[in-house]
């Protein structure tokens, strides 16, 4: 699964870091980011993205 995060749009909620920490965190910025590959946690990204209210998570199968 690639993953992709608008930051440029995102507001920093942290939800995405909430639901899945081993992919998501939040940057030192106050944004988002990436910081693994979704192998193994398709199903959690895939929540995260669904959660973001901002909808900056970006995935494709």
């Amino acid at each position: 699964m690639k993953v992709d995060i608008d930051r440029d749009d995102c507001i920093g909620c942290g939800v995405c870091a909430q639901i899945c920490p081993d992919v998501f965190r939040i940057a030192d910025d106050g944004l988002s980011e990436l910081i693994a590959p979704a192998n193994g946690f398709e199903e959690q990204v895939r929540e995260a993205a669904d959660s973001c209210p901002v909808e900056v998570i970006h995935t494709e199968e």
